[in-house]
């Protein structure tokens, strides 16, 4: 079992003179940064002049500075900016700037895992990971709660880099819903896994799988949209709140008796073996390897395959069905 941390663990005042640049003002840079100020830290935002993220910034009251400088006053220098972009923005803005008994954070640990960025020794490097999108990091944080987070320290510097890293947790709010350790290795492989297999990946070819069954089988599209896309948020939703055994009690019998006699005919043995397969070419580095060239050459084969997937009929059949919603 994985060991847990909670606020009683954490101690603020460790990073409470520390000035944390947060490098990247997206949706996660900016719940962290606004919960890291309430909790009375100096915050230094870096975002690209000019953009969406730079002028909310700007509008939420930070003083918006380069990665250069953002890192150069920084003690600890959070990393928030998009994968393929971290290594570029170490390189040119940050890796100079890393001087003895600073620390450099991160939320995810694609670049670090696969030494795409190889920090000083002297630094502390640690990750405290939110299993939650920032504008929920923030609302929790608000409302005195938090979301729970991954911590791991890759390099101990300082002897102290848990201890800096639970207060970093606690200062965005993770503490007080709890915080479980892992470590760089565990967090990626598993992170682009369930990306790969599952979340995304498995998802999306479940759902277009089931609409062309029922289209080729001379169903209406508009019918087959809402039986194998438009329903899922509410299958989701269950088990995001009661865990699969809830959700199957929530269901009709009807629905739960097809579930547990023919999931595993869909998910059979075959899917599986494929699964193992991705998985040892994300613990192999192929993958990393894969995406990092494919950034590399403009992304070519990335960029004609979202061409291809938007213009798929599941895609064309929802937008008009959406617009029927005012809910959303």
């Amino acid at each position: 079992m994985a060991k847990m941390y909670y606020d009683k663990d954490a101690d603020l005042n460790l990073i409470k003179t520390s000035k944390v640049a947060v490098i990247g003002y997206g949706i996660q840079g900016r719940g962290q940064a606004l919960n890291l100020r309430d909790s009375g830290i100096e915050v230094l935002v870096s975002e690209l002049a000019g953009t969406p993220n730079y002028e909310q910034a700007v509008k939420d009251g930070f003083k918006v500075l380069s990665s250069n400088d953002a890192a150069k006053q920084a003690d600890i220098i959070q990393i928030l900016t998009q994968d393929h972009v971290q290594a570029t923005v170490y390189k040119n803005a940050i890796e100079a700037n890393l001087k003895k008994g600073k620390s450099l954070v991160f939320s995810h640990g694609f670049n670090i895992h696969f030494k795409q960025i190889i920090p000083p020794k002297d630094v502390d490097v640690f990750m405290v990971a939110p299993k939650g999108p920032g504008a929920l990091v923030r609302r929790m944080y608000e409302e005195k709660k938090g979301v729970p987070c991954l911590v791991a320290i890759y390099q101990d510097a300082s002897g102290r880099a848990m201890s800096k890293a639970l207060a970093y947790a606690k200062a965005i709010g993770g503490t007080r819903a709890g915080v479980l350790e892992t470590t760089f290795k565990e967090e990626t492989e598993t992170d682009l896994f369930g990306e790969q297999v599952v979340l995304c990946g498995g998802a999306s070819e479940l759902i277009k799988a089931g609409f062309e069954t029922l289209v080729n089988a001379g169903y209406q599209p508009e019918i087959a949209y809402f039986e194998c896309l438009h329903e899922l948020k509410l299958i989701t939703d269950l088990i995001y709140q009661y865990g699969i055994y809830g959700m199957r009690k929530r269901v009709s019998d009807t629905a739960e008796y097809g579930d547990i006699t023919r999931g595993t005919r869909i998910i059979n043995q075959s899917t599986r073996e494929e699964m193992k397969k991705i998985l040892s070419e994300i613990q192999t580095g192929k993958f990393a390897e894969e995406w990092i060239k494919e950034n590399k050459d403009g992304r070519p084969n990335y960029n004609k395959l979202t061409e291809s997937q938007k213009n798929h009929p599941v895609e064309k059949v929802g937008e008009t069905l959406r617009a029927m919603m005012p809910w959303l």
